[in-house]
Formats: C-alpha cells, sequence, structure tokens
C-alpha cells in the first residue's frame, strides 16, 4: 500500500450515523455534586455553627499607692463654691450697660455694668462749684485780713505818739482779729466743701459695678434699661444684681454624713470623689473640716472636703459621690507596695457558695478564677489575689455560664 492509500483510510466517513451518547458519564457527574453539597452541610454544622455566648468584659486594672487604700465609708453630697457673690450697684439706679455674658471669665476689679451718672454728674458739679466758692471767699478774706493787719501796725505807732485814740487802735484791732476769724472759718468751709466734692466723685463711681474677685460669670441678672438697688426699693420691679460670679479655685465638695458613722470621719483623711457627670473620673481629695454641728431634721453632720484636681470640668452644684478611705500605717503601705494589688467592677464578681469568683475572658473561652477582695472603691472592689492587671473579666453574661465555655464579646463592648 501506498502512501496516497493510506490517506484515503484517514478520511472522515461524514455518511456514517454518530455513536449513541454514554450514560455513565452523566451518573459520575450527578454524584460528583451530591457528594459536594453532603460535605458542604457537614462543613456548615461542625464548623460554621457558632454556639458561643454573648458577653460583655471589662479590664482589670492595678491600683497605685494612692489608690490602694479601702474605702471606710460612702457618702454622696454637692460640690460648692466658697466664694459666690450676686454683685450688685451700691446705689439705686438705671442700667445703662451691661458688660458681661454667662460663662464669660472676669478679673478683679473689671467693669461688669454701669448705671447712668446724669444725677451723680450733677451733684459732683454742684459740690465742685461749692469748693470753688469757698476758695474764693478765702482770698476775699486774706485780702482783707491783710489791709486789717497793716492799718493796726500804723495805729500801733501812732497810739505811742499820741497822734490818734486809744480807741481807734482798738478797733483797728478788733478787725484784724474778726477777720483772723473769719479767715479760719473760710478754710474750713473749703475744706468740708473739698470733702463733699470727694464724696460726689464716688457717687459718680458708684455708677460703675465691678467685680469684687476674680472669677467666672454664671448668671446675667440684668439688662440696660431697668432699675436696680441693692435695697430692692420697688419690689418685683426692682433688679437687686448684675450677676453672679464664682470663684473656680474655692470649689469643694460638701456631704452630709449620717451621725451613726461621723466617727469614721477623721480631718485630713483622705478621699476620692466621683463626679455622677463623670463617673470614670477618680478625684483625689482631702477632708477639710467636720462642721461641728448636726441636722436635728436629717440626723446628719456636713463635712466639707477639698479637691485636690482644679479642672473646668468641676462646676458649682454637681452630685458628686465620694469615699473616705482608711488611713494606712507604714507598715501596711510597704505590705501594699511589695504585693500588687488590682481593682475590677463590682459587676464583674459572682458567688460560687462562700467563694467568690470571676469569670476571665481566655482563648475565647470563660475562665473561672477564685477571688480575695479587699474594700470597696466606689462602683469597683479591691482584689488582694485571683486576677492581674490587664486581664478582662466578664461583666455581663447568662446565669447558666459555666467553666470553659466558649464565649464571644458583644460589639460596642466598652
Amino acid at each position: 500500500m501506498n502512501n496516497s492509500d493510506l490517506l484515503k483510510e484517514l478520511r472522515i466517513d461524514r455518511s456514517a450515523p454518530p455513536p449513541a451518547p454514554s450514560r455513565t458519564g452523566l451518573w459520575i457527574g450527578l454524584g460528583s455534586a451530591a457528594a459536594l453539597l453532603v460535605l458542604a452541610v457537614v462543613g456548615w454544622a461542625v464548623f460554621g455553627r457558632d454556639d458561643a455566648v454573648e458577653v460583655k468584659t471589662a479590664q482589670v486594672t492595678a491600683l497605685d499607692s494612692a489608690g490602694g487604700s479601702a474605702s471606710v465609708l460612702d457618702a454622696t453630697g454637692y460640690v460648692v463654691a466658697r466664694r459666690m457673690a450676686t454683685v450688685s450697684a451700691k446705689i439705686t439706679g438705671k442700667v445703662r450697660e451691661v458688660l458681661i455674658e454667662e460663662g464669660q471669665r472676669v478679673e478683679a476689679g473689671q467693669v461688669m455694668a454701669t448705671l447712668d451718672p446724669i444725677d451723680a454728674d450733677a451733684q459732683r458739679d454742684l459740690a465742685a462749684s461749692q469748693l470753688s466758692a469757698s476758695r474764693s471767699q478765702i482770698n476775699m478774706v486774706q485780702a482783707q485780713l491783710h489791709e486789717a493787719e497793716a492799718n493796726a501796725d500804723r495805729l500801733s505807732g501812732l497810739v505811742q505818739q499820741q497822734l490818734v485814740s486809744k480807741a481807734q487802735y482798738d478797733q483797728a484791732i478788733a478787725a484784724r482779729d474778726a477777720l483772723r476769724a473769719q479767715l479760719q472759718t473760710a478754710q474750713r468751709n473749703s475744706q468740708v466743701a473739698g470733702s463733699g466734692l470727694r464724696i460726689a466723685a464716688q457717687g459718680v463711681d458708684n455708677t460703675i459695678v465691678r467685680a469684687p474677685f476674680a472669677g467666672v460669670v454664671i448668671a446675667k441678672a440684668a439688662q440696660p434699661g431697668e432699675i436696680v438697688s441693692p435695697l430692692s426699693a420697688g419690689g418685683g420691679f426692682t433688679r437687686t444684681g448684675i450677676g453672679t460670679i464664682v470663684d473656680m479655685d474655692s470649689l469643694e465638695v460638701e456631704v452630709d454624713v449620717s451621725e451613726a458613722y461621723i466617727g469614721r470621719v477623721q480631718p485630713k483623711m483622705p478621699v476620692e470623689a466621683v463626679l455622677n457627670a463623670y463617673p470614670d473620673w477618680r478625684i483625689p481629695a482631702e477632708v477639710i473640716a467636720i462642721i461641728p454641728t448636726a441636722d436635728r431634721a436629717k440626723a446628719t453632720v456636713k463635712v466639707r472636703i477639698a479637691l485636690k484636681s482644679k479642672d473646668p470640668r468641676i462646676v458649682p452644684d454637681m452630685g458628686v459621690r465620694v469615699s473616705f478611705l482608711e488611713q494606712e500605717d507604714k507598715k501596711a503601705a510597704a505590705a501594699a507596695q511589695a504585693t500588687p494589688r488590682t481593682q475590677l467592677p463590682a459587676a464583674a464578681l459572682r458567688k460560687d457558695g462562700e467563694q467568690d469568683i470571676v469569670f476571665v475572658v481566655h482563648d475565647r473561652k470563660a475562665e473561672r478564677r477564685a477571688v480575695r477582695l479587699g474594700g470597696n472603691l466606689g462602683d469597683n472592689r479591691q482584689v488582694l489575689a485571683g486576677v492581674s492587671a490587664g486581664e478582662q473579666v466578664i461583666t455581663e453574661a447568662p446565669a447558666t455560664l459555666k467553666d470553659g465555655d466558649a464565649v464571644r464579646v458583644a460589639t460596642g463592648n466598652n
């Protein structure tokens, strides 16, 4: 067979019928798809389903030497200012201009408002005119006295020569002495007129209302055109003040302590204050004094507390919770420094019989820990043993939570 015959054998016979399709491949494809579906369902059941319990956590924080004292007493009170004044004018008058606004800081002597000075200016001008008249009177009497003294001296020589009568000389002496008395009267009248002018000038100055000390304006009480008076002579139509200022450096805390527990409080005792507006901000403080009187109706004693931190966020009349801290001796302080102590929110604590426990998040699981507690620190509790600073303890979780359960920290956890 030559090459041409071999090429003819390789030709495709298009007239022949196509071969029948095989069903074996179809069944293999369907079986593979079913197997993949089963594997997907099993994988979701094993790996895709999340059985973790959603919880909320908080971090355990370390206590330093200043914050390691336990609370012996908790109380509530308010921030008060020792220096606060409603500033008013010394005289009754109509307000011409008010130069303050709420929240503005003023310095001592700064002008807060002015009153209409028309009457005071008129009184000052009258006093100035009276002083000028009295001085003119002095000049006139001095001129007359100069002439009278010269006349008396001349008559003194003539009377010795018997050229004039003794009566003429006596009249000259009397006129001289009268003018001397008039001069003294005029000088005293001039002094009175000068004092009147100074009083009138003070009256003009009284139309200017100044700040008695440096502080912040917390209330603006008057407007231009209103009548103000320190005595409120006009009743409800008369203002008694221009504005109220507070010395923010004089802020302190006043709390009412029950008579039954006042014995636990001592002067210079360390205190921790927490403002209701800023519950996470712990302000160091100290007892200033225990007011030596009791409220019969409430059976309480007032305690003054000094804040050791000055901050614009602290304003008068804010609610505050304070914890009176125990005063540790040197041995206790040394032991406290040798043994690191921590604090955690009281919400994280649970009871297991007589034992205090917490759940710590470790490797996405709840780990049960027994803890040894110290004193109260406001909303927190001091922990002497069982947890370390930086660990996350569970504060909110189902009551059925147990050791080893898988947990998931809730979104937005603080």
